[in-house]
């Protein structure tokens, strides 16, 4: 059994929407250029709940939580810190990964008016990310103070149209084809080919006789 002092800041403990809303978070703050943020905390046990609801009141310590319930214990929640020089956590910091999280319809705790908690952010159960915003490649969430938050994007590989060759190149009659081509005299089918060795049939030939004109005399 883990230990109620034993801290888990392992992403993959949250629940799949948790884990996006967090990856999603990180990545928003990534682009708006805050990548000194790293996890402190996210599946957190009943007891350990109990255990850190204990300091400051019936155990010695700081008071650092404020309820016995809490959405790390449903692994919906996650708790941040600022990297160095800057405080662990830096009001100025959390405040604009704060702003970032209101956009993403994330909760977080800097906005409870009785209980304020600014590292703290959490999601519903169900949960799903805004329109318009979505993981744009791999998101490295720092779990400690000495990464950085990083977003790595896979280059798109071009893809070079293929040249395919005209059924018409290569054949006896190609340089007749063209002419009557660029002509107008004949059109091809729409992808392009002509179809050389297709019988004319008495449409097409009116069609001939009329671009040639021979129907006007």
């Amino acid at each position: 059994m883990t230990s109620v002092t034993t801290i888990c800041r392992d992403l993959n403990e949250l629940t799949a929407a948790a884990q996006l809303a967090c990856r999603l978070l990180f990545q928003e703050c990534y682009k708006a250029g805050i990548t000194n943020i790293f996890i402190t905390e996210t599946y957190r046990s009943q007891e350990r709940q109990n255990y850190l609801y204990e300091q400051g009141r019936t155990r010695p310590g700081q008071i650092v939580t404020w309820t016995q319930s809490s959405k790390h214990k449903s692994k919906l929640a996650w708790d941040i810190a600022v990297a160095p020089p800057q405080s662990l956590y830096d009001v100025a910091t959390l405040n604009k990964v704060g702003a970032i999280a209101k956009k993403l319809g994330i909760t977080w705790g800097g906005t409870w008016i009785n209980n304020m908690d600014r590292p703290h952010f959490e999601v519903k159960a169900n949960w799903v990310p805004p329109k318009g915003y979505k993981l744009e490649g791999q998101v490295i969430v720092p779990s400690n103070s000495k990464l950085k938050v990083q977003l790595i994007v896979e280059d798109k590989k071009e893809v070079k149209p293929v040249d395919k060759k005209k059924d018409y190149e290569g054949h006896w009659a190609e340089k007749s084809v063209k002419k009557a081509i660029e002509k107008g005299v004949m059109v091809g089918y729409p992808d392009g080919n002509f179809g050389p060795d297709d019988k004319l049939t008495r449409a097409q030939f009116a069609m001939v006789m009329d671009n040639l004109k021979l129907l006007d005399k």
